[in-house]
C-alpha cells in the first residue's frame, strides 16, 4: 500500500525529487553542538548588531541633549526679545502716579488717579501694567471700582 502511494506522489514530483533511492547515512546530522556551544555561536553572530544598536542609541542622547539644549536657548531667547522696557514717557507717567497716589496717603481709586492725570482708559491701562510699584485691588465699597494702593 504505501509503495503504491510513493508511487502516486512521485509521479507528480520531477525526476530528481523522486524518492525512489533510500537516504544514505551520510546525509544525517552534520553538526553535533551542545547548548554551550550553540550559544557562543550566537553571541559571536549578534554581538556586531549589539555594538551598532548601543552606538545608535548614545548618538540618540547626544542629539535628544542637544535638541533640548537648543530649545532652552531659545526659549531664553525669546524671554529677552519679549521683555519691553517702558517708554520714557511711560516711566515718567509712572513716577507722576506713584507721586499722585502717595501724596494721597498711599491710596487712591483709579477712576479719580486717571482723571486727575488726564489720560485715557487704554493708556491707563497700559501704564498700570508697567508699573510694577502698584498693587491694583477691588475697593470694598464698590466692587466695580479699582484702588490703587503703593506697594
Amino acid at each position: 500500500m504505501s509503495e503504491i502511494a510513493t508511487a502516486k506522489i512521485n509521479s507528480f514530483a520531477p525526476i530528481a525529487a523522486q524518492t525512489d533511492f533510500p537516504v544514505s547515512p551520510s546525509e544525517g546530522a552534520v553538526f553535533i553542538l551542545n547548548s554551550g556551544q550553540l550559544q557562543e555561536i550566537i553571541r559571536q553572530a549578534t554581538a556586531p548588531i549589539l555594538q551598532e544598536l548601543q552606538a545608535l542609541r548614545a548618538r540618540q542622547e547626544e542629539d535628544i541633549e542637544r535638541l533640548a539644549l537648543d530649545i532652552a536657548l531659545d526659549r531664553q531667547r525669546l524671554a529677552r526679545l519679549e521683555k519691553v522696557e517702558p517708554q520714557p514717557l511711560q516711566r515718567d507717567r509712572g513716577e507722576i502716579l506713584i507721586a499722585l497716589i502717595a501724596a494721597n496717603g498711599g491710596k487712591m481709586l483709579a477712576k479719580d488717579a486717571r482723571q486727575k492725570m488726564r489720560i485715557d482708559k487704554v493708556l491707563f491701562s497700559q501704564l498700570l501694567a508697567k508699573v510694577e510699584d502698584i498693587e491694583i485691588r477691588p475697593y470694598k465699597l464698590d466692587k466695580r471700582q479699582n484702588l490703587l494702593v503703593l506697594k
